[in-house]
């Protein structure tokens, strides 16, 4: 009698076990791959963005874009009548809802708001703004750092013009400013995954963070610099990487994650390299030898 050909229940088991073991393998590479894709298309965003910025500047007399994101409610980026931006259209509208409690607005005024803005003009894509992994339904995720006449902060400014510490300027109102250190060196954009308020608040003569840091793309962020370059930032710090991780899930309190202290070597590092890249410097004696 002539054997009935096929798989018995044995060499099916073995066959599902190593397709299992394979796929487990490549699941993470895969995984990686994508993200490396998603992180080369938000870098390309702000490449894009600080480039619109940089044009602002040259059409304005070398004066650089308010840098706060403006929150009324409503879509609208109207240009202020008073205050450390007066006369200074905001450079996106307002997209907020309520960022502590991770609300958002409707995509419709989101999109009404980053019209609204100063930028829009010079590069009339609304997916600029936004990172392909940032929170779903926020079409703004990049913010502009405090440095870059967002808001200032203590012992950064005098009257309404930067503070000068020998050739560095802390709060800059022109290019022509960032000369020490120089542009590829300042931090102009950074990637928060979300929406966020006002401009990304950093302490200069504090040595604690501010707002969190935000991590992104695995252990890290990706932010842009004043010469138009963008680059992708790996933090070290156990707690950087925790409170940062925290910080881009949406809906959480964020009241806890601000103001948060180092605790690691690392952490300190973290600190210090941010608060260099937007400042241009320490604004204290700092607790740790900064790494270069």
């Amino acid at each position: 009698m002539n054997k009935p050909k096929g798989f018995t229940l044995i060499e099916l088991l073995v066959v599902i076990a190593i397709i299992a073991v394979l796929m487990a393998i490549l699941m993470p590479a895969l995984n990686r791959v994508k993200e490396q894709g998603k992180r080369a298309a938000c870098l390309g965003n702000m490449r894009q963005l600080t480039l619109t910025w940089i044009m602002y500047a040259d059409d304005n007399d070398d004066k650089i874009v308010n840098g706060e994101a403006y929150g009324g409610g409503d879509g609208t980026a109207p240009v202020p009548t008073g205050g450390i931006h007066k006369g200074e259209q905001w450079w996106t509208g307002d997209d907020i809802a309520d960022f502590w409690a991770g609300t958002s607005l409707p995509e419709i005024l989101q999109k009404k708001a980053i019209r609204a803005g100063a930028l829009y003009p010079y590069c009339k894509d609304e997916n600029l703004y936004r990172c392909p992994t940032g929170v779903r339904g926020e079409m703004r995720t990049y913010t502009i750092t405090d440095a870059m006449n967002g808001l200032r902060r203590e012992g950064t400014y005098s009257g309404n013009v930067g503070a000068r510490v020998g050739r560095t300027v802390l709060w800059v109102k022109r290019r022509t400013e960032i000369s020490s250190p120089g542009p590829a060196f300042r931090i102009v954009f950074l990637d928060e995954g979300r929406i966020t308020p006002d401009s990304y608040a950093t302490h200069y003569v504090n040595e604690l963070w501010w707002d969190p840091p935000f991590v992104r793309h695995g252990d890290g962020t990706n932010v842009s610099y004043a010469d138009g370059h963008a680059d992708y930032w790996k933090y070290r710090g156990m707690k950087t990487l925790e409170i940062g991780k925290l910080a881009a899930v949406p809906g959480l309190d964020a009241h806890p994650l601000h103001q948060m202290q180092p605790e690691s070597e690392d952490d300190y590092q973290d600190l210090y390299k941010m608060q260099k890249a937007v400042w241009g410097k320490l604004g204290y004696s700092p607790s740790h030898m900064p790494r270069e």
